[in-house]
């Protein structure tokens, strides 16, 4: 089963205190969306709105075009067919892998039962582990039973609360593939909450980037990169800098690196001042060019380093260079401009 969702214009909170603002936004059935923001910044509290355990102080939560929360309808979680996974799993330590996943299925026969907790087994990897305990699994598998717990009932809609944040680093982002893949397989409408990029770029389909309670953009990975529709965003999402710079034309500015181009109409008259957002990827090492950088700081990233430079000018710029291009601190090096994207700010 899939559905879909939609949060209109939600405030929701505890006690006196209220945490979300006008939260709204949509996700298709087998669509997965992601709550990406800093720690405090409401995207928990979402989850828990949308699963049933906070009520809608203003606003409206549909699943399917039912109304399953506002200020006149409150339906409770057992009733709305949701499936969680948490952050610390939430396994039960006593039972083995095939009994944590029976634990949603009582309302089946036992060979449906059976049937069901195979088939999920299947999917998530884990076949071969029906008869371990939580305790003799690792994270990564711990993971995996907790998603098929939760998948096995087909619940409408699944949502997962930071499920990757005790895991290693560099098992985060591989996990996340993985998830992704199981949930395309099963065609599960689903919400993740993180404040790690690299998983939600990895996992989700829409990301919804929150601060102080309200949602700033919603889009791709892709759009929030290089489309960010404010300071926030930017700085939020990858890495860049902000140059100053003078309008040219309705597409155009000059910059310390060059005047730049863009698709994109700039809301500020010819001659006036804005703030232009340069990303790492921009800023080309080209040894042939006529501008130059000192390397100021380098990080090392296996395939590519990424150089802090600074220019004559003073202005400072950050350049990701393929990782043979291995220049010293105090080195001067070649660069130029390749932008795609025009994004710029009205000055401060």
């Amino acid at each position: 089963m899939t559905s879909h969702l939609e949060v209109e214009k939600l405030d929701a909170g505890y006690e006196d205190l209220q945490v979300l603002n006008q939260v709204s936004f949509s996700l298709k059935p087998g669509e997965i969306g992601c709550m990406l923001g800093p720690s405090g910044c409401g995207k928990t509290t979402v989850l828990r709105a949308i699963a049933g355990f906070e009520p809608a102080w203003r606003g409206r939560i549909l699943i399917d075009d039912i109304e399953v929360s506002s200020r006149k309808i409150y339906q409770p979680p057992e009733k709305r067919n949701i499936g969680m996974v948490f952050q610390d799993f939430a396994l039960f330590p006593h039972l083995r892998v095939e009994d944590n996943v029976r634990f949603g299925l009582k309302g089946l026969s036992r060979q449906e039962q059976q049937t069901r907790i195979q088939e999920m087994l299947a999917i998530v990897g884990m076949p071969a582990y029906a008869h371990a305990y939580p305790h003799q699994l690792s994270g990564g598998q711990q993971q995996r039973v907790a998603l098929a717990r939760a998948l096995a009932p087909r619940p409408s809609i699944l949502l997962l609360d930071e499920p990757f944040s005790n895991m290693d680093v560099e098992l985060r982002e591989q996990l996340a593939r993985e998830v992704r893949s199981i949930l395309k397989q099963e065609n599960n409408t689903a919400i993740l909450v993180t404040h790690d990029q690299n998983e939600a770029f990895a996992m989700a389909d829409q990301i919804c980037v929150m601060n102080e309670g309200s949602i700033l953009q919603q889009g791709s990975g892709y759009d929030l990169y290089h489309r960010p529709a404010n300071r926030f965003v930017a700085d939020f999402i990858g890495q860049g800098v902000i140059i100053p710079a003078t309008v040219e034309s309705a597409n155009s500015v000059k910059t310390p690196l060059g005047v730049i181009k863009g698709d994109d109409r700039i809301d500020a008259e010819p001659g006036s001042m804005v703030d232009v957002l340069i990303r790492p990827d921009d800023v080309v090492h080209d040894d042939e060019s006529d501008d130059s950088a000192i390397v100021v700081e380098k990080a090392f990233r296996g395939a590519d380093f990424l150089y802090f430079l600074r220019m004559d000018s003073g202005i400072e710029v950050m350049c990701l260079a393929p990782s043979h291009h291995n220049h010293k601190i105090n080195e001067r090096i070649g660069i130029r401009l390749n932008v795609d994207h025009l994004v710029t700010f009205s000055r401060n």
